[in-house]
C-alpha cells in the first residue's frame, strides 16, 4: 500500500471485535509476552516478543502481523481477522498471489485508556516511537504512534466533561482519542492530511465517537471557534529547517510553540484549559523564565514546569538519531550536526529546555491580576496529573483572593499522603532540619523549620491558624505578635504547593 492509500473505516467495528476476542489488548499482550519482552517492545526491540509468539493462536498471528510487522501465513490471518473485509479495507494485503502470505499496512498498537478501555492506535509502519535508534524514518508524512510525549500529556490532562474539545496537531488521534470520553464534540487538526486519516482510523478502531477533522496548521482550521479544553504535542523541535512535518514545527527556534501559547487565549472559552508539550531557548544574556512569562496570552493564568534541559551538542544528537541520521553517510551526518550548531549559534542560544506549559482563561487575570507561575521541577511525578493541575489553578484563585489577616483566620487541613522526614546525625535530640514530603501528585518536597512543621503537624481544620500559631508561640517562648507576623509567608507557601488545604474544599470551590 502507498503512503498516500490508508484503510479505510467501513469495517472497524468487525476488526475491533476479532481484536478484542484474541485478547489483543494491553493487558493481554503483558500475559502473553510477559514483561521483559513487552518492556523490549517499548524499546523497539521485537526479538523477545517474536520468541514469545512462536505459537499459532490468533493472539500471536496479531502481534506477529500488527506490532512486529512480519508475514503470516493467509491461513492464520483468517482464523484471526475477518480477513476478507480487511482486504477489502486495506488494513492488510497480500503477498505471493493466491494462499500466500499477509502483511498489515499500518500498525495497530493496542492502548489502555484510563478507565480500563481497550484502545488502538493507527499510525505508519516502522516507526516505533521511544527506542534507542529513534523512530528511523527520514520520510516528511510519517505519522507516528504512542510514545513518551504522547502519553505524558494525556496524564497532565484536565478531565473534567466539557462540551467542546480540540486536539491541534492530532497525528494519530491519541489525544483526540482521551478527549472524547469527556468532551461532547472534538475538533481535531493537523496540518499533514494522512494525520486526519489516522485519527479517523483510531477513533473508528477504539469504538470512540468520530471528530470533526480539518487539515490546516496552528489555529487557522479552526477560525474563530472557541473550545473549553485545547491539548497540543505540537512539532515542537528546535531545528534548522522543517524537514519531518511530525517534529520539525517550521518556524525559527521556538517561534512556533511562542506562536501557538500566544494565540490559545482567544481560543478559549472562560475557565477554559489549554495544554501543550513545548520546547524553549536558553538564550545567552536572558532568564529563560523571563522568555517564558512573555508567552502568557492577556486573560489567562499559566503553570510552565520545565522537565529536562539539554545542552545543544546533547539535542542535535536526540533529535539526529531520531531521524535515523547516525544510521546514515558519516559526512552526511556531520554536515547535518553543523547544521543544528550553527543555528543555535546565530541565536546565541546555550540549551534547550523541554516542560509542559497549562494556560487557563480566567475573568481575575482577564482584570489584570492573573497567576503565573513558572519553575523547574525535573524530579519524579505520579501520573495522571490532570486533577494536580486543576487544583493548583484552584489553589492560585484562593491564596490571590486572601490577605494576611485572612489567611491567619482561615482553617487548614494537612493534604493526604504528606509525610514529615527528621534529618540529623544519630543520637542527636534535635533535627537539624525537617522536611514535609508529598507522595502523590508532584510529589514535592521542602524543608520547613520548626514551627512550620508544627504548625502543619496540628492542622486538622478544626483551628484558625492564628489560635494554632499562638499556641505554638507559648510552647516556644516566642513573641506571638512577632510569630504571627512573620508566618503567613510560610503558610502561603504551603498552601501553594499543596503541603495544606483550606478546610471544608475552599481550595475545590475555589473561595
Amino acid at each position: 500500500m502507498s503512503k498516500s492509500s490508508l484503510p479505510a473505516p467501513d469495517h472497524a467495528a468487525a476488526l475491533r471485535e476479532a481484536l478484542l476476542a484474541a485478547d489483543f489488548t494491553a493487558d493481554g499482550l503483558l500475559e502473553r509476552l510477559g514483561a521483559p519482552a513487552y518492556a523490549a517492545l517499548a524499546r523497539s526491540e521485537t526479538v523477545p516478543a517474536l520468541r514469545a509468539t512462536r505459537g499459532d493462536t490468533p493472539l500471536d498471528t496479531l502481534v506477529r502481523l500488527f506490532l512486529l510487522q512480519r508475514p503470516v501465513a493467509e491461513e492464520r490471518a483468517r482464523a484471526a481477522l475477518p480477513l476478507d473485509e480487511c482486504f477489502a479495507d486495506g488494513w492488510v494485503t497480500r503477498e505471493g498471489g493466491a494462499d500466500g502470505e499477509v502483511r498489515a499496512c499500518v500498525d495497530v498498537r493496542p492502548y489502555g485508556g484510563p478507565d480500563g478501555e481497550d484502545w488502538f492506535i493507527v499510525s505508519d509502519l516502522g516507526c516505533a516511537v521511544g527506542g534507542a535508534g529513534g523512530i528511523g524514518s527520514r520520510e516528511e508524512g510519517v505519522v507516528l504512534g504512542v510514545g513518551g510525549a504522547s502519553t505524558t500529556l494525556a496524564g497532565i490532562t484536565v478531565r473534567t466533561p466539557v462540551a467542546s474539545a480540540l486536539d491541534l496537531g492530532t497525528g494519530s488521534g491519541i489525544q483526540a482519542l482521551h478527549a472524547a470520553q469527556h468532551a461532547t464534540r472534538v475538533t481535531a487538526t493537523d496540518l499533514n492530511p494522512r494525520a486526519l486519516e489516522f485519527t479517523r482510523l483510531t477513533l473508528a478502531l477504539s469504538g470512540a465517537a468520530p471528530a470533526d477533522l480539518r487539515e490546516g496548521s496552528l489555529f487557522e482550521p479552526v477560525g474563530s471557534d472557541t473550545f473549553d479544553l485545547i491539548v497540543s504535542n505540537p512539532p515542537f523541535v528546535i531545528s534548522p529547517g522543517a524537514r519531518l512535518i511530525y517534529r520539525d514545527g517550521g518556524m525559527g527556534g521556538d517561534d512556533l510553540c511562542r506562536t501557538l501559547v500566544q494565540q490559545a487565549g482567544d481560543h478559549l472559552n472562560e475557565g477554559g484549559y489549554a495544554q501543550f508539550l513545548a520546547n524553549w531557548q536558553h538564550v545567552e544574556g536572558e532568564e529563560w523564565q523571563d522568555r517564558l512569562r512573555s508567552w502568557v496570552p492577556y486573560g489567562c493564568d499559566a503553570w510552565i514546569v520545565q522537565r529536562e534541559v539539554q545542552d545543544v551538542t546533547q539535542y542535535a544528537e536526540l533529535w539526529l538519531r531520531d531521524s535515523g541520521d547516525h544510521r546514515s553517510d558519516p559526512a552526511e551526518y556531520d554536515e547535518r550536526y553543523e547544521a543544528w550548531l550553527d543555528e543555535f549559534e546565530a541565536r546565541g542560544t546555550t540549551s534547550v529546555g523541554f516542560g509542559w506549559i497549562t494556560l487557563r482563561k480566567s475573568s481575575a487575570a482577564a482584570a489584570g491580576n492573573a497567576s503565573i507561575v513558572v519553575e523547574e521541577w525535573p524530579h519524579a511525578v505520579q501520573q495522571p496529573l490532570g486533577r494536580a493541575v486543576e487544583e493548583h489553578f484552584a489553589r492560585q484563585d484562593y491564596l490571590r483572593d486572601q490577605d494576611d489577616a485572612a489567611l491567619l483566620a482561615g482553617h487548614f487541613s494537612l493534604a493526604a499522603e504528606v509525610v514529615q522526614e527528621q534529618v540529623g546525625l544519630p543520637g542527636a535530640e534535635d533535627p537539624e532540619h525537617v522536611v514535609l514530603r508529598q507522595h502523590r501528585g508532584m510529589m514535592r518536597a521542602t524543608k520547613v523549620d520548626a514551627v512550620a512543621a508544627g504548625f502543619a503537624g496540628v492542622c486538622d481544620g478544626s483551628l484558625p491558624a492564628g489560635r494554632i500559631l499562638d499556641a505554638i508561640a507559648q510552647l516556644m517562648a516566642e513573641d506571638p505578635v512577632l510569630l504571627r507576623d512573620r508566618t503567613p509567608q510560610a503558610i502561603r507557601l504551603l498552601v501553594e504547593e499543596g503541603f495544606l488545604e483550606p478546610a471544608s474544599g475552599a481550595v475545590a470551590r475555589g473561595e
